[in-house]
């Protein structure tokens, strides 16, 4: 025991970093449905951060289990930078819909512009390179580089559940290569300040032109789990 505890030890002093922590979140969701422990069109996304590494970023692994299914869908692991770009390099290269929404709120920097009072506004631009999984189809187009504007503005804590403060979004995603598609999101945001993830997110996107009814995506995502939290 004491020679493995000085072969680890000599391993941290060469690489000159511990070894990364990781973060566990579960989140509930809902697809163009209230998020749910059950139901159609419901499920739960589980979410490991690991990091950080050598260019600021964590590496963010996301895995949705949609409810009444056998097994789950393929682990999609990207790299979340500081300032909310989303890079996803290991293969399948993709983001779920819920992804797609979540991890950019989950980069280090993303709420910075959130004054302590939780009165402010900032604005986020960041991009997305990933093939996008087009809602609970569960198959993915061709990687593509999304541009990213959102508009954010801090509405103060939520009544009766501090510290927890309520954040709108509103922006649009424009994808600069393959069909050049865009969509506007409307978000609807809960976010927790001492734990810096959000609690709770609301997003309707809006494929633009509206294609038929089906044109919006709506997402919903409640936390239920993290790593970091006693209560967990």
């Amino acid at each position: 025991m004491k020679t493995i505890g000085l072969l680890l030890a000599a391993l941290v002093g060469l690489s000159g970093q511990a070894p990364a922590s990781v973060r566990h979140l579960v989140y509930q969701f809902g697809y163009n449905t209230k998020a749910a422990s059950a139901g159609q069109g419901t499920g739960t996304l589980t979410v490991d951060i690991s990091g950080p590494v050598a260019d600021g970023g964590v590496m963010v692994s996301g895995t949705d289990f949609w409810w009444n299914t056998v097994r789950p869908r393929a682990t999609n692991t990207c790299e979340v930078y500081p300032n909310g770009n989303v890079k996803c390099s290991q293969a399948p290269y993709a983001l779920s819909s819920m992804q797609l929404t979540l991890f950019p709120l989950l980069a280090r920097n993303f709420f910075k512009g959130l004054s302590p009072g939780g009165k402010s506004s900032w604005e986020r631009n960041y991009h997305v390179s990933a093939a996008i999984v087009a809602g609970a189809a569960g198959f993915a187009g061709q990687p593509s580089t999304w541009n990213c504007d959102f508009a954010l503005q801090g509405k103060g804590p939520v009544a009766n559940a501090a510290p927890l403060i309520l954040i709108t979004a509103a922006g649009t995603l424009n994808q600069q290569s393959g069909r050049s598609l865009k969509a506007t999101s409307k978000q609807s945001i809960v976010y927790d300040p001492a734990a810096k993830v959000p609690a709770i997110v609301r997003d309707i996107r809006t494929h633009i032109p509206m294609r038929s009814v089906y044109s919006n995506d709506s997402i919903e995502l409640k936390l239920m789990k993290d790593s970091n939290s006693k209560k967990s």
